[in-house]
């Protein structure tokens, strides 16, 4: 049976007891991290994916913080993808909130 992660919190944990990849909504923000931090644990070199691991780590509390599709397409949006609003019941993030995730998109260099 082939485990793969649903959180970006802990992938690289994941990969190292022997998971396959993830399922995550950062992910879709920062494909050539992800790309990297998979390549990274495929290759066994654990201690520089886990520096990877925390580089990215301020993207995953921002989608820990807010709802998930609401930061996807706020992110996806700040990235000059128009893919309109998350379907309800999840809301729109606040103005406030977008700022919070471009802070975090150009702090991971995705912006």
């Amino acid at each position: 049976m082939g485990v793969f992660a649903a959180s970006s919190h802990i992938t690289t944990a994941v990969m190292l007891i022997g998971g396959r990849g993830w399922l995550a909504g950062p992910s879709s923000l920062i494909p050539s991290q992800s790309v990297k931090l998979y390549d990274l644990c495929k290759a066994g070199d654990w201690s520089t994916a886990m520096d990877l691991q925390r580089e990215i780590w301020a993207l995953n509390q921002v989608f820990a913080r807010f709802n998930l599709a609401g930061a996807v397409k706020a992110g996806l949006r700040l990235q000059g993808f128009e893919c309109g609003d998350p379907a309800p019941p999840q809301p729109t993030l606040s103005k406030a909130q977008v700022a919070e995730v471009r802070v975090v998109l150009q702090k991971v260099g995705a912006l």
